[in-house]
């Protein structure tokens, strides 16, 4: 990062437009000659200026029309002068009058910068109802029923009752707004509660850069309209609250609602306050306004304009007798505008990208955690301008005697760079005019980011320079998308095939009904009063438009809103599934986007965050090597992966080493209490665990003894060698908390100070440290920070002694090419290379330590030097750096190695290995570097031992260049994969993208590809008019190299580049991707996928915020995918067809009664039926197929995650199944209408002597056959039957035989008058009925019986398997993504099989441990679960042998839920030579590999030769 600002800080000079800020005013600028060294870059580009947003003309109609709107506030700013916007550098002035060619004719800024306000909705109150209404008739059903209701309106038509007809499409539209607005109103409040936000914001000093004070008419009217929303909400909240809460949530709202009229906006003071740093909250001690505040100027002295000072001297007598001054307020982030002075206090958020004018720090030096922005929970340092900070500006009063003005580059998507300048008229001491454009050049060290928050710092002072939309992090995030699944999208396809076919029939009915109208010699010319068109042709032509509303039903209405309602519910039981339950943070997974949980069952790409995704981001300190010898007791995670697959029974070994190690630490303990006095140890911190450090360190009485001196040396440089500052724990207020830039860091400083050697507090200039007891003082001369380039960071101490110590710590690699080869060991040398490969097997991060003493004089030469360069504005400023750093960290002395482990969350491993075998292919994009990601591949199980790395990065010296990164993944593809020999054309890699859209097997195990993020520019840059045409195909290379490797990690992205990503792979090979991360740099590729999953950890907010589906573990994903994904999806893809096929079984029975009446449009059913058949009748036991089918149980999807592949490749649901049910729905239809007509083709008398030939009696029998046969075609497609499946279809069906009897026992039924009773009355009719449902069903029923007989799928297989008992011994819920799941399965498992005496014996033992329970033992619940067990272990082994599956399954059901003390059962299992079962291990499992240049030991010594990785490119 520091690399990145330091170019942007040389450039920043050379981004500067050529007008200074002239006006009317006296205090006209000039550029300043420093401003002109150097040309610019050669990718330097022509600037706009503010004037040409007037002056550009409109290049189209529409760009005129969308002027039109921009200037009346109407509309978004047009694209052709939103590209002239973006190409204006960003200047901001304090203090100075707005310049002319920054003003309108009116006097008013030509440029209109966003609000501080964002929005992540979909809607606004004004655009919901168009916006929606638009996007739910893009469905062709939808747009299809509303033609209808239309056509329904003219009676021409003969529709009964227009306004009936439309209710099911005003139902539909509406049900669907209201959860569309439910979902946005929630991320609608999210916003509010952002945007309202408080911020202390500098008030009384006039903002030249924006127009406040003008509000238009339509900025109003949505301030109404937003206003008028939220008051409808509350109000609905309140009714439901007060009518249906119980009385405790009645209380709790009320004292909510006064609690949010209390906090009103009040003044506060500006310095003085009684405001805690160590505090979430502030305290309310700074309600009270200090009366030194209320008027005039504050009761401080007036600050010292000091020289190179902000602060200007003239404008501050000026103001010294001014009655009014600018002072702090209390105001929301949304008040923010750019060119506003804000105050950012310890743990608040910053609202709006800054610029740091000063910190409360004297040093000028501020700490932030970016966990909102990349998820790392480090503290990271920034710094103010050497022309402000807390000397020149501390007070408000300061600020309003300040005048600078800011130039930098326009709003840019860029995290790490900021280019810009700040222009003020610099005075001497004796306020004498010394440079009336003094400027100093700004880069990304003196920004602070939207969303980051301030930590340690109690408080910072900042110019807001870029607002809202225009932030970085809103930039990185993109426009919330409206996302549809699948699915819903390949509906219209299947919509408009039965649009088709709706089609031909009613073209059929129309040319048959239009060709009757042309015969002569009928009845029809005696019957007929007159037909409605004069012509044959028109008959025909209104024949069409009748039978297309007959047919209506061919097209399902009810299907959309059956679909809404199954997916709301597949969102409840998400949401309700305790297994994805994160109790730690209370947070259960909670479903955002309702309406794609069909997309989780077809993801075949995950794209993932590391830091806080993957990992806890937090590090222990495992080991060390000191003078070549190594210290430490670890049984690591990598290390018993290894074990496990070298078939070691990890529990005993785990157990043996946590005795060993506990033994060891007890002694270490004890040790180091006895030796100093430490008030900072504390036994549950230490990590580093090595009583033979201690005993060579402590208890030699030698002071001059080597080892001695060599450990001390090297935990004193550790202790030295860092960023770190301490505050107050909170929990123990004795402690010192270490808060670090990294994790390691304090995992470093914590070691140190749990050994006697313990980092107080840092001062200004100087470092704080005990040793064993001791206080001591050490002068910080210098810091030379750490860069991904550098890959060390150094600090030059000043001993007590006078001594100047240059002690650096960095990567292995770095360190020991850096080793003065006179100074240092030989022995020692290769030892500690040695020892740190052995670290890297065991999957430990290492770092070395090094030092060397510095000549006084060459030191304060080099310093000076350094100094100088650092101000430097001059284009070479980064290369005089780099070579003043190498020239001090040179000729070191090799202290010692250190190996820190960093703990993946649990379930990582095994979580990522399930979806492996489900076919998802896992792609981790990351900021990190690249040695970094590859070690927490390994950890993780993404990277294995015998895979080979492809490393793809640009050449160090030429980052830019395309045809180096072109060739290399080209050689990679050739030499690996045998693509693209000696045909590296654009039609070839053209052939190869689309056979990869086929091909969805599982990619080679062998390979995995690592690119980084400046390789990824040139693959994502716009190479059209690039001379190579195979060059052009750069981005397609890429995909296909990743797509083949098992693995792919992108290192040092940024977030559009992570969404450039995800929309490669989407759009390219057209696959379901799913996006995962938990910070804010996360959103933008969370918004890009199919799919988007924000996880809720300590890590920030924003993700959740962005995401569909918010869960609190990495590992839940699992369980989401598989289990509810998988569900959702089968049942989907086979509620669908079976609602097209039950439309089409009716319908088309209205098709083949038309043949004999000529297509006239009489209706075969009575009127009810027709709305009834799809609301009631056939309705249900869709939407209970579509919501509580299971084909197998959860825990057998987990088990058999190969089952999740039938959804990858889109095997449910297809067009083809869609026509195969539509086929077997035309079959049915025959039966249905001909098996009735052919029992009323020859009229008889029913019992009673009445003919019940009437159409309506013969649509009773049609109706009754088609219902029945629909519905238990339907169950018959359902894998889980139970007594609510079977209810729901009972019912169902015998509604119709309901409604038949009730409707027609009235007169008012009309023609249905006695229908029910006479057609239920007759006994041919139900004959006809039973064989008319039995022929219908038998086709499809024998074929299912054939195919899962004889020709099965994999999910067949498994049913038997599940029902053969294959999986009884895994319980209900069984998830092996869950530890505690695990534990508990196995140990019930053992305990059915050993004698039970050992449960007996730990009976004794709790109640022992517990004699609150021997009085009532009936109370105890620890007997009550034994008791328990008990009686289902001693089962003895004759009877054990008489008891089915189904008792040891429900056994293992009963046991696995209750309360066992794991590890004391493990425990003693072991001790009893009982636990033999080599298992799974308790915790994560790590492979490892050594790391490319910097782990191994022949990287390091050129004579220790062996095998290894080929790192280089």
């Amino acid at each position: 990062m520091t690399q990145s600002s330091s170019s942007s800080a040389k450039e920043g000079s050379q981004i500067i437009g050529e007008k200074e800020p002239s006006s009317s005013s006296n205090n006209n600028v000039s550029k300043n000659s420093s401003l002109n060294k150097g040309s610019p870059p050669p990718t330097a580009q022509i600037r706009s200026c503010p004037r040409d947003l007037l002056s550009a003309r409109p290049p189209s109609l529409r760009a005129r029309f969308e002027r039109f709107l921009y200037n009346r506030g109407l509309g978004d700013r047009p694209d052709y002068l939103q590209d002239i916007y973006n190409n204006i550098p960003r200047k901001v002035y304090v203090n100075y009058p707005l310049p002319d060619d920054m003003k309108d004719d009116h006097g008013h800024p030509i440029i209109d910068y966003p609000r501080n306000k964002i929005r992540t909705t979909k809607y606004t109150p004004l655009s919901f109802l168009p916006k929606n209404i638009l996007f739910q008739f893009t469905n062709v059903a939808n747009f299809y029923f509303l033609v209808l209701v239309i056509l329904g309106a003219f009676q021409i038509f003969g529709v009964a009752s227009p306004g009936l007809a439309a209710v099911p499409l005003i139902v539909i539209v509406s049900i669907t707004a209201l959860k569309d607005a439910f979902e946005d109103y929630r991320r609608g409040t999210s916003d509010s509660d952002l945007n309202n936000s408080p911020i202390h914001l500098l008030n009384n000093l006039d903002n030249p850069n924006v127009l406040r004070n003008y509000v238009g008419p339509w900025r109003r009217f949505k301030k109404a309209c937003s206003r008028g929303t939220r008051k409808t909400f509350r109000g609905i909240k309140w009714a439901w609250i007060m009518t249906f809460s119980k009385r405790e949530a009645k209380k709790e709202y009320i004292r909510q609602e006064s609690q949010n009229q209390e906090n009103a906006l009040h003044r506060v003071s500006t310095i003085v306050s009684e405001y805690s740093y160590h505090s979430e909250v502030e305290n309310t001690s700074t309600n009270r306004v200090r009366k030194s505040l209320a008027s005039g100027r504050s009761a401080h002295a007036p600050s010292i304009a000091h020289a190179n000072s902000l602060l200007n001297p003239v404008l501050q007598k000026a103001n010294a007798n001014n009655t009014t001054h600018a002072n702090f307020k209390n105001r929301r982030w949304k008040d923010v505008g750019v060119g506003d002075i804000i105050r950012i206090r310890a743990n608040e958020e910053v609202p709006a990208d800054v610029v740091i004018l000063s910190t409360s720090d004297a040093e000028g030096n501020c700490y932030i955690e970016t966990k909102n922005l990349d998820g790392e929970t480090n503290l990271k340092t920034k710094n103010c301008l050497h022309c402000g900070g807390a000397e020149n500006l501390k007070h408000s009063d300061d600020l309003g005697d300040s005048k600078f003005w800011l130039e930098c580059d326009p709003p840019n998507p860029s995290l790490y760079t900021f280019k810009g300048t700040i222009h003020y008229e610099n005075y001497d001491e004796n306020h004498v005019l010394v440079n009336i454009d003094e400027t100093e050049a700004i880069n990304n060290d003196q920004v602070l980011l939207r969303g980051c928050t301030l930590r340690n710092t109690k408080w910072v002072l900042g110019l807001v320079v870029y607002t809202g939309a225009e932030s970085k992090i809103m930039l990185n995030s993109g426009i919330t998308p409206t996302k549809k699944s699948r699915i819903s999208r390949q509906l219209n396809l299947s919509v408009i095939i039965n649009f088709a076919l709706l089609f031909i029939l009613c073209f059929i009915s129309g040319l048959v009904n239009g060709l009757f109208y042309t015969k002569t010699e009928v009845s029809r010319l005696y019957f007929e009063m007159e037909p409605y068109g004069s012509t044959p042709a028109i008959n025909g032509i209104l024949a069409f438009f009748v039978t297309l509303i007959i047919y209506q039903a061919l097209v399902p209405i009810s299907l959309y809103i059956s679909v809404e309602i199954i997916k709301t519910l597949q969102a409840f039981f998400i949401f309700s599934d305790v297994k994805m339950y994160y109790g730690k943070l209370d947070f259960p997974c909670i479903p955002k986007t309702w309406n794609i949980s069909d997309d989780l069952g077809q993801i075949e790409y995950i794209f993932s965050d590391k830091t806080g995704t993957l990992t806890q981001n937090v590090m222990e300190f495992k080991k060390c090597t000191i003078n070549g010898k190594s210290y430490g007791l670890a049984y690591t995670e990598a290390k018993q992966g290894l074990d496990k697959r070298n078939g070691v029974d990890i529990v005993v070994e785990s157990d043996k080493w946590k005795r060993r190690i506990a033994k060891d630490k007890e002694a270490m303990i004890q040790n180091l209490e006895g030796f100093a006095g430490n008030d900072q140890l504390r036994e549950n911190l230490v990590t580093f665990v090595s009583n033979d450090y201690v005993k060579d360190t402590m208890l030699v009485q030698d002071h001059n003894d080597q080892q001695k001196l060599a450990n001390e040396t090297f935990m004193l440089a550790i202790a030295l060698c860092h960023t770190v500052v301490t505050e107050q724990d909170e929990e123990d207020p004795e402690l010192r908390d270490f808060k670090a830039e990294s994790p390691d860091e304090a995992a470093l400083v914590a070691v140190a100070r749990d050994l006697g050697i313990v980092f107080k507090e840092r001062l200004r200039k100087s470092l704080i440290l005990k040793i064993y007891g001791d206080s001591q003082e050490y002068q910080l001369m210098d810091i030379i920070p750490f860069t991904s380039a550098r890959k060390r960071m150094s600090c030059i101490i000043k001993t007590p002694q006078g001594k100047l110590l240059l002690i650096c710590k960095g990567a292995d690699n770095v360190i020991f090419s850096r080793l003065d080869p006179n100074r240092n060991s030989d022995e020692v040398i290769s030892k500690t290379a040695l020892h740190l490969e052995d670290y890297a097997k065991e999957g430990l991060r290492t770092l070395c330590i090094a030092q060397k003493e510095l000549d006084p004089k060459m030191y304060y030469d080099w310093s000076s030097r350094y100094k100088e360069a650092y101000a430097s504005i001059d284009d070479s400023r980064d290369q005089i750096i780099e070579q003043l750093d190498e020239e001090l960290e040179q000729n070191l002395t090799l202290l010692g190695g250190t190996a820190i482990e960093d703990r993946l969350q649990a379930g990582v491993p095994d979580s990522i290995s399930i979806l492996g075998q489900a076919g998802i292919k896992l792609w981790v994009l990351t900021g990190d570097r690249i040695e970094t990601a590859i070690n927490i591949g390994f950890s993780c199980n993404l990277l294995e031992n015998q895979m080979k790395l492809l490393v793809v990065r640009p050449e160090e010296n030429d980052l830019d260049n395309v045809e180096y990164v072109d060739s290399l993944i080209t050689r990679h593809l050739q030499e690996n994969f045998g693509m693209l020999a000696g045909n590296d054309t654009p039609q070839e890699v053209d052939r190869l993208i689309a056979e990869a859209k086929k091909d969805h097997s599982a990619p080679s195990p062998n390979y995995a590809v690592v690119i980084d993020g400046a390789a990824l520019n040139s693959v994502f840059k716009d190479l059209s008019e690039h001379p190579s045409e195979s060059v052009r195909k750069l981005k397609q290379k890429f995909l296909l190299l990743g797509k083949k490797c098992k693995s792919v990690i992108c290192c040092r992205v940024s977030p559009s580049q992570k969404a450039e990503v995800v929309k490669m792979v989407k759009s390219e090979l057209e696959v379901m991707t799913l996006a995962i991360g938990d910070g804010a740099n996360d959103v933008a590729m969370i918004q890009a996928s199919n799919v988007g999953v924000g996880i809720a950890g300590e890590e920030g907010r924003q993700a959740v915020m962005s995401s569909d589906y918010a869960i609190g573990q990495f590992r839940f994903l699992t369980r989401l995918l598989l289990v509810h994904g998988r569900w959702s999806y089968k049942r989907l893809a086979e509620m669908v067809p079976c609602f097209f096929y039950k439309n089409v079984v009716f319908t088309l029975t209205c098709f083949w009664f038309g043949i004999y009446n000529n297509f006239d449009g009489s209706y075969l059913y009575e009127y009810t039926f027709l709305m009834f058949y799809n609301l009631a009748f056939t309705s249900l036991p869709v939407i209970c197929l579509a919501v509580l089918d299971q084909d197998v149980s959860d825990t057998v999807s987990l088990l058999v995650p190969q089952l999740y592949r039938s959804g990858i490749l889109s095997l449910e649901w297809s067009q083809y199944k869609f026509a195969w049910y539509m086929f077997d729905g035309l079959y049915q239809s025959v039966v249905s209408f001909f098996f009735p007509y052919l029992l009323f083709y020859v009229s008889f008398q029913n019992p009673q002597g009445l003919t019940i030939d009437h159409r309506f009696w013969m649509g009773v029998v049609c109706v009754v056959i088609s219902v029945t046969a629909c519905n238990v075609y339907v169950l018959l497609q359902q894998y889980r039957w139970d007594w609510l499946t079977l209810l729901i279809d009972a019912l169902s069906v015998l509604v119709v035989f309901f409604w038949t009897g009730v409707w027609s026992a009235r007169v008012f039924a009309g023609e249905f008058y006695k229908a029910g009773s006479q057609v239920l009355g007759t006994l041919g009719c139900w004959c006809c009925m039973f064989i008319g449902v039995v022929v219908c069903l038998i086709p499809r029923f024998t074929y299912d019986f054939l195919k899962r007989n004889f020709t099965p799928r994999d999910i067949d297989i498994i049913r038997e398997r599940a029902r053969a008992g294959e999986y009884d011994d895994y319980p209900q819920g069984y998830d092996p993504t869950d530890l505690e799941d695990i534990e508990r399965r196995r140990l019930i498992t053992e305990l059915m099989e050993k004698d039970p005496s050992l449960l007996e014996k730990l009976e004794e033992q709790n109640l022992v441990e517990h004699p609150e329970y021997v009085e009532e033992p009936s109370h105890n619940p620890i007997t009550k679960t034994f008791g328990t067990i008990k009686r289902a272990a001693t089962i003895n082994r004759s009877r054990k042998n008489t008891i089915n599956a189904r008792s040891r399954r429900q056994t293992i059901n009963d046991q696995f839920r209750k309360p066992i003390d794991i590890n004391q059962l493990r425990q003693q299992m072991i001790n009893s030579g009982e636990y033999h079962t080599s298992r799974n291990s308790l915790e994560r499992i790590n492979t490892t590999q050594e790391l490319p240049g910097l782990t191994q030991a022949e990287t390091l010594l050129s004579y220790h030769h062996r095998n290894s990785i080929n790192f280089t490119r």
